[in-house]
This record gives structure tokens, C-alpha cells and sequence, in this order.
């Protein structure tokens, strides 16, 4: 696996290339309440997220986090790396969660850039992500694309 690491000055779209592949710096601990925070923010009514007691007798055993948590973490570790030049996040696809995330588990990010390409803008063009997130027992529990409008250095890094 060929290993990029970049910073907020080398991620403007010409230093993506496809097939680089990026394992994120940081991990993050789910905390219990950014679960109930965002769970409740969106309405989400599954009693998997906030019944501790009816989740007991689940076959998991106890609360799940919802899976927008999952998400935005798996792309907030991420954005260090494939954001920091970012004009818009252009499309989410094939999201998939494969493995049950729990309050107390430490979630952390890897990218691969799949595509560059033009946009309808000159200062900016399309890079084609696939994000995964694995916990700290190397489980992968989150996986999906994601493409961004990114900065072209030549017309941004000067200004």
C-alpha cells in the first residue's frame, strides 16, 4: 500500500493521485454523547441508539451508535487530509456499514483517491474518494465514496 501524507498545503487538487492511499493520523473514541447528540438532533427514533435496557436483549447486547455518527467521523478524520482545500462536497455513494460501532470504540480513517478530474470551474476539480473506517481491533465498519471540488493550487496557493 503506497502511503500519502499530505497537509493543508499539499492537498490542493494536483497533489492527488489515484491509487494514493492515505491512513489518517488521528483516531477518535465515540463518546456516548455525540451518539445521543446527533441521534436525537436528527430525529432518528431507533431505540438501538438510547434504550440501553431494550437493547440488552439484542443480539449485540447493548446500544449501537447510529451510523451517521459512524460516517461523520470516518470523514471527519479524513478532512485533514481531503478537505483543507475543499470549495464542496459534491456526492456520497455506496455507503456501507459493516461492523457494529459501540460508545467507548476508537474509530480511525483510511483513503484511497480513486479519480481526478475537471469540473465546470478552472480553479477547481473533482477528486473521487473510497473511505474506510476500521475500530481499534482492525474491524472495518465503515466504507464509502465521496467526490470534492478541491482548489487548484494554480489559481488559490498565492492568495
Amino acid at each position: 500500500m503506497r502511503l500519502a501524507t499530505l497537509t493543508g498545503k499539499d492537498n490542493y487538487f494536483e497533489d492527488f493521485v489515484p491509487g494514493a492511499m492515505m491512513r489518517h493520523a488521528r483516531g477518535k473514541t465515540v463518546e456516548a454523547i455525540e451518539n445521543v447528540i446527533l441521534t436525537n438532533l436528527v430525529m432518528n427514533t431507533a431505540q438501538a441508539h438510547f434504550n440501553e435496557h431494550a437493547m440488552k436483549n439484542n443480539r449485540c447486547g447493548r446500544r449501537l451508535t447510529f451510523g451517521g455518527v459512524t460516517l461523520a467521523l470516518i470523514i471527519g478524520l479524513a478532512a485533514q487530509d481531503t478537505a483543507e482545500n475543499a470549495l464542496a462536497e459534491l456526492a456520497l455513494d455506496k455507503i456501507r456499514f459493516s461492523h457494529p460501532v459501540f460508545h467507548g470504540d476508537t474509530l480511525y480513517a483510511f483513503t484511497e483517491v480513486l479519480a481526478v478530474g475537471p469540473s465546470d470551474r478552472e480553479d477547481a476539480g473533482i477528486v473521487h474518494f473510497r473511505h474506510w473506517g476500521v475500530n481499534q481491533d482492525e474491524k472495518i465498519v465503515f466504507e464509502g465514496e465521496r467526490r470534492v471540488l478541491i482548489k487548484r493550487r494554480s489559481h488559490w496557493a498565492d492568495r
